[in-house]
């Protein structure tokens, strides 16, 4: 194969590429839970689906070589993917958290981790020298996304590296609104990220999955024998969806951002609306922060409208814009926050971080931008009490 130094290139050779056996370009769903062996403890590279198997590992190879990481792991969904994380710690450990992360993220601690004496605590970790000063002994690992979901505030990946550093701890990053197109964590100093590959990676909402990309080989085998105890991998069928999605990722991602772009300053210049949140505008907190450490504002945008608008009215005069759960895929979708995404947050939490009952999350598509605009447009005008 000839040598490529460019990610477009690798979205589409990257990892293990084609079927050495039949010389098809793509990898085929190799469908099958076993394997028949030569003989009794002869070593052999395939042994059961739940352990490996030759699709799921050409998606890992794929996602580890876009992270730049050395090995990648396939689950059943995102939070598989984190449940598998988070069982690196035992009780006792305390993970740090940033400030306002998904819902299904601080459930998972605060409903299941909880169980076995895995504690977390809730810090803005944009503020680093504050983070600094947290770094208790029981602290194991410092947990961020950014952007985070929903406000879209933005951490300094290489200041909180240097934190984790100093005291020893693992970092992890959640880059499931960036992808690697936009965003590699694992180059400012994280030690694993995380995904939600349902969303742009997949890109179509027709297959949820989880990815992780680690640092080193030791991490690796940690991983490794996590995925393979606990059994939340990921299927063919769905492994293979994935490496085919991943190969547009750069073409859709552009024009997610495009779209993405024009959306937040007609919405940052209405008159209806209260608070823009998006990364890629110059007013937005961390915005030089995110253009060190990402190529872009990404795709997501989260707005407030100001109090004389009835937001159930607006979602309900939305034609296009689908009213769903999910984000990243080609079509636009808007949710609550409050009420979907986030809902398994106490609301004091939630009025304490910002994501208020007016809060407003929008996944924008790669439809045209004055279809989108426009279907914007009448829902606000829509929502005006008069």
């Amino acid at each position: 194969m000839a040598e490529y130094k460019d990610f477009n290139t690798e979205l589409i050779h990257g990892g293990i590429y084609g079927d050495k056996y039949t010389k098809a370009v793509n990898v085929p769903i190799y469908q099958t839970s076993t394997y028949e062996q030569e003989g009794i403890g002869e070593e052999v590279k395939w042994e059961y689906s739940r352990t490996g198997n030759p699709t799921r590992a050409a998606l890992e190879a794929l996602i580890a070589e876009l992270e730049s990481g050395t090995d990648g792991f396939a689950f059943g969904s995102g939070m598989a993917a984190l449940t598998a994380v988070l069982s690196l710690f035992k009780t006792d450990d305390r993970i740090i958290i940033s400030k306002n992360v998904y819902g299904g993220t601080f459930r998972l601690l605060d409903k299941v981790f909880d169980h076995f004496g895995i504690k977390y605590s809730i810090e803005d970790t944009t503020d680093t020298d504050t983070l600094d000063k947290k770094i208790a002994p029981d602290v194991k690992a410092i947990l961020v996304e950014t952007p985070a979901n929903p406000l879209l505030t933005i951490t300094d990946l290489d200041a909180v590296s240097a934190v984790a550093k100093k005291h020893g701890l693992l970092f992890i990053v959640d880059n499931t609104f960036m992808t690697p197109y936009i965003q590699r964590p694992l180059e400012h100093g994280a030690d694993i990220v995380v995904h939600s590959a349902t969303k742009y990676l997949g890109g179509h909402s027709d297959v949820v999955a989880g990815l992780v990309a680690v640092k080193d080989k030791e991490l690796a085998e940690k991983i490794a024998f996590i995925q393979n105890s606990s059994g939340g991998v990921l299927g063919p069928f769905d492994s293979f969806l994935l490496v085919r999605s991943i190969k547009t990722l750069s073409v859709r991602l552009d024009r997610h951002v495009e779209n993405a772009e024009k959306i937040a300053e007609f919405l940052s210049n209405h008159k209806a609306v209260k608070k823009v949140y998006y990364p890629g505008l110059k007013d937005a907190q961390g915005y030089e922060i995110n253009k060190k450490q990402a190529k872009n504002g990404g795709a997501m945008i989260s707005f407030e409208l100001y109090e004389n608008y009835d937001i159930k009215k607006f979602f309900k005069s939305l034609k296009l814009v689908a009213l769903a759960e999910s984000l990243g895929g080609v079509e636009s979708l808007v949710c609550h926050p409050a009420s979907m995404t986030h809902a398994s947050i106490p609301y004091e939490i939630r009025q304490k971080v910002g994501i208020t009952d007016g809060l407003i999350r929008l996944s924008v598509g790669i439809e045209s931008a004055d279809d989108i605009l426009n279907d914007l447009k009448n829902a606000i005008s829509e929502s005006e009490v008069k």
